[in-house]
């Protein structure tokens, strides 16, 4: 079964940068096989969609309050998907999720096969 573990978040000030790590484990499963997307959840806020990946990287998508500041890329040969963030803002302090889905096309929000645990993202002064 795939196995998801997220990395990279920390406290960082308004408008500074982080790059997020989704790192896939478990035996004989690669993530080439998997379109990947990132969720984050705010204190108190629902989970929404932040961007998601296509298998091969061909196709990408970004949520509105993210497009032009997060840029969404994957290394298969290296089993990770990456989220770097810049500009950041407080309203984009959250628990950061990556999740996969097994499919040959596109990019999917639902339906997903695995979860990471999630990694704290906190965008303040």
């Amino acid at each position: 079964q795939l196995q998801l573990v997220e990395s990279g978040g920390g406290l960082v000030q308004p408008g500074g940068s982080l790059r997020l790590s989704c790192a896939a484990s478990g035996f004989t499963l690669e993530l080439k096989y998997y379109a990947v997307a990132w969720f984050r959840q705010a204190p108190g806020k629902e989970r929404e969609g932040v961007s998601c990946i296509s298998r091969i990287g061909g196709t990408s998508n970004y949520a509105d309050s993210v497009k032009g500041r997060f840029t969404i890329s994957r290394d298969n040969a290296q089993n990770t998907v990456y989220l770097q963030m810049n500009s950041l803002k407080p309203e984009d302090t959250a628990v950061y999720y990556c999740a996969a889905k097994r499919a040959l096309y596109g990019c999917h929000w639902d339906n997903l096969d695995a979860w990471g645990q999630g990694t704290l993202v906190t965008v303040s002064s």
